[in-house]
């Protein structure tokens, strides 16, 4: 059984056919045999010196390796800052390696010589857009503002997007796991110092997991020095409520040893203000009642991150990384007080009720990750992961709810407490291989993640003084997920032309038991992910592409969980141990023009799609936010974006996507009919980014966006959504001292009120979080503190799903 379980992935790893290759290998130095590190090594074609075939970077030995290069005759640029362009002829037939390039120093570059760094460059693979920023004016900032520059990027209520879907952050093809705040703060602190490009894949390939949507990989640059740095940041953000944040990063590297400390604590007063709104029916449909509540929600909490990193130079070859991820939120703290005003058919005032609630919960997350890396001959790589992730969720809620007549008169009380808890364990094992098959790259791989969570609430009366368990209204769940997976890809450039195709395959063992429920949800499924690249550079200033991916979206572990969290009595989330998984279809065609503007057309289209919505029993009054299994979801977008220098001090960014998005799912309340929700829309961004003195040392950004419509599962916006966004960067001391200045939603638009409204459904809320502030930052670099460093995210993909929904 197990055997013919495996039968697909085994003839997976082998299904790929095999063609001849060559690679061009030399070496760069200066006049006296000292290496060249970061040197460009551009090949031209000789029939055109003017147009680019491939390209690199030497390593820092002054190596080089360019692969899969077509056997023929070429020009080889060498160039690098302060020497003279290096300009031969090189014939390429089979396995080459030229003599050594030795760059003579430039002879201007005497006494004072004034460095201009060079403006990013963007180029467009088979498979991703690579945001090239390494050396240029964008290298004095931080990571988060790279992103936040990157063509087709959005930044929206502190959540990246791409393709108007939420985008996964990965830094050197490791994903990054964490919330949006927490993201921001990780990216803030990251210097684009040591950023080399980042890679936009809005279709991952077979080598990263069928999970998810697109990716933004961040590339760091090598370490290139030997030393110590450290630093010291703080910040402090002004809203309703103050924010703090300080953290301290520390960074060691000898000749066989890269060691890297973070910690960083958060201190945040959160404030969160709603308007619910819902029209309850009869049964023969004419309007009973409207309730009309007003809550708000404040939230202390503080949080304890650490981030540790050991690198090992076995050989080489070989390199051993151990690292350690933890965050610690021992309190977050929330008093909700809300008022519910109860209106008859008649619209006349009939009752109302106050709600009291006290909310605590404490959340432990410990990643322990080892990597092994070594090479494979003279071009191909073998590594090896393992990740073992330990999540700890705690949560306590007490809701007092008292009644009055319309004239305040008290009718009666109702108090109870809820005590919910999430355990959950995930091992995951990775290799990976890469390496030339002829004139073609090749890549394949497996991996097994092993996931159980054990989760649950017990649910308690205390209307008599005393707790009183009620075993009708409290579960347990025990859910465990084993998924193996295998992949193949291959690659190929000739020509004009580039392809990439890959094959992954996943077998998913699945078994949710509910204590109240017995056997709730029992999976057992092999399936397929196959992607498709391919694309034609027409000339230096038209490339046409096409791409197809097919993937997944498990349920979430808080989309499983049984338990509610409470708003008040009568309004409440829970979970849905039953969700299936979603299956994804893509397909887009693109141009791009002098790699400055780009056009997408493209469909997705996503079965099963996982969403949470809300539903009103109109009999008992309640309404209850769970998720479920849409009939599908879809999309269609024309995508246009657009990103360039004006001048030298003024650069724009700007993103638009018009598109047409359709959900239909089962209305629960009406026995299961199917319901379309749907909408044409827009988004627009446009990023203003400029330099503002002429050392580069003072730089500012004005960004703005703007919705006028969309939808999420039965949502959809009430009116539009615009906001605007403003900040200024300075640095003292040669960059040693860095302050900044940043102005979210300057005229508070960026909340908007959503509505779901069908059938014998009409309900509606404005969640008012803070979203206009003003945050001040300071950081203070000691030490050697322009040595370049290994920070890199360390989190397995599967504890993505680890999310809370409370927060």
């Amino acid at each position: 059984m197990l055997k013919n379980k495996f039968t697909p992935l085994i003839l997976l790893i082998f299904s790929c056919s095999v063609y001849s290759q060559s690679d061009l290998k030399g070496k760069i130095q200066t006049q006296d045999n000292g290496p060249v590190a970061f040197a460009n090594v551009i090949l031209l074609n000789a029939s055109d010196s003017t147009s680019v075939y491939k390209g690199t970077i030497s390593e820092d030995d002054g190596t080089f390796l360019i692969e899969n290069v077509k056997d023929s005759s070429y020009l080889l640029k060498v160039s690098f800052v302060g020497y003279v362009e290096s300009l031969q002829k090189v014939k390429v037939k089979g396995n080459t390696r030229v003599d050594a390039i030795t760059l003579k120093e430039a002879s201007d570059a005497l006494d004072e010589v004034v460095v201009n760094a060079r403006k990013p460059k963007i180029s467009r693979q088979v498979d991703r857009l690579v945001f090239e920023v390494e050396n240029t004016t964008l290298s004095t900032g931080n990571s988060y503002e790279i992103l936040k520059r990157t063509p087709g990027v959005i930044v929206s209520q502190g959540q990246l997007l791409v393709k108007n879907r939420p985008a996964t952050v990965y830094i050197n093809d490791r994903k990054v796991y964490l919330n949006s705040r927490e993201l921001q703060q990780l990216l803030e602190g990251f210097s684009a110092e040591n950023i080399k490009s980042v890679e936009v894949i809005t279709n991952p390939p077979a080598r990263y997991d069928a999970e998810g949507g697109a990716i933004l990989n961040i590339k760091t640059s090598k370490n290139i020095s030997i030393g110590y740095k450290g630093s010291l940041n703080a910040s402090n953000t002004i809203a309703i409520e103050p924010k703090y944040n300080i953290g301290t990063s520390h960074y060691y590297k000898t000749d066989w040893l890269n060691l890297y400390v973070n910690y960083n604590y958060s201190d945040r007063d959160l404030v969160k203000t709603d308007e619910g709104f819902i029209e309850y029916y009869s049964p023969n449909g004419d309007v009973d009642s409207r309730w009309l509540t007003d809550f708000e929600r404040n939230t202390l909490v503080n949080t304890h991150s650490l981030n540790t990193i050991l690198d090992f130079t076995l050989s080489e070859a070989s390199t051993l990384s151990l690292s350690a991820n933890v965050q610690i939120t021992p309190d977050s703290d929330s008093h909700i007080n809300g008022l519910t005003n109860i209106y008859d058919s008649s619209n006349s005032l009939d009752s109302l009720f106050t709600t009291d609630s006290q909310l605590h919960s404490t959340t432990d997350n410990i990643l322990l990750a080892a990597t092994y890396n070594t090479s494979l001959g003279e071009s191909g790589t073998l590594s090896a992961v393992a990740n073992y992730i330990d999540y700890d969720n705690s949560q306590f809620q007490h809701i007092l709810t008292n009644y009055y007549e319309e004239d305040d008169t008290f009718i009666r009380n109702n108090s109870f407490t809820t005590e919910a808890k999430q355990k959950s364990e995930i091992y995951t094992g990775q290799v990976d291989i890469a390496t030339p098959l002829g004139s073609t790259s090749f890549e394949t791989g497996l991996k097994y993640s092993g996931l159980k969570t054990e989760s649950g609430q017990d649910y308690y009366d205390t209307n008599t003084g005393t707790r009183q368990f009620s075993a009708e209204l409290s579960d347990n769940l025990d859910y465990e997920e084993d998924i193996y997976a295998a992949y193949a890809s291959m690659s190929k450039d000739w020509e004009k032309w580039s392809m990439k195709l890959g094959l992954r395959g996943e077998y998913t063992d699945v078994q949710g038991i509910s204590e109240s429920q017995g056997l709730v949800n029992s999976q057992d499924y092999f399936e397929l992910f196959p992607t498709f690249y391919l694309n034609y550079n027409a000339s230096e200033n038209h490339s046409f592409g096409v791409e197809y991916s097919r993937r997944i979206t498990r349920p979430r572990f808080e989309n499983l969980n049984t338990y509610r969290y409470f708003l008040n009595e009568n309004n409440f989330q829970d979970g849905n141990p039953d969700l299936m998984p979603a299956i994804s279809n893509m397909i887009k065609f693109s141009y791009s023009y002098k790699n400055k503007l780009f056009f997408d057309l493209y469909w997705d289209k996503a079965n099963n799609a996982i969403a949470t919505m809300p539903f009103q029993d109109n009999v008992n009054r309640n309404l209850r936010s769970s998720s479920l299994n849409m009939d599908f979801s879809q999309q269609y977008s024309f995508d246009i974006g657009y990103y360039d220098y004006l001048n030298d001090w003024w650069s724009i960014n700007v993103y638009t996507s018009f598109f047409y998005m359709q959900n239909d799912f089962p209305a629960l309340e009406s026995g299961g009919q199917i319901v379309t929700n749907d909408t044409f829309g827009a988004y627009i961004y446009a990023g203003n980014f400029f330099t503002l003195s002429k050392d580069g040392t003072f730089s500012g950004e004005v960004t703005t966006t703007y919705i006028p419509d969309y939808i999420v599962g039965s949502y959809e916006f009430e009116k539009p959504q615009y906001g605007l966004n403003f900040g200024l960067r300075k640095t003292f001391f040669d960059s040693r001292l860095v302050t900044t200045v940043n102005v979210d939603d300057i005229f508070n638009t960026m909340n908007m009120p959503m509505k779901s409204q069908y059938l014998n459904q009409n309900n509606s809320f404005f969640a008012m979080p803070e979203s206009r502030m003003v945050r001040f930052g300071v950081t203070y670099k000691f030490g050697n503190f322009k040595l370049g460093d290994n920070k890199r995210a360390i989190t397995a993909e599967e504890s993505a799903r680890l999310e809370s929904k409370n927060q």
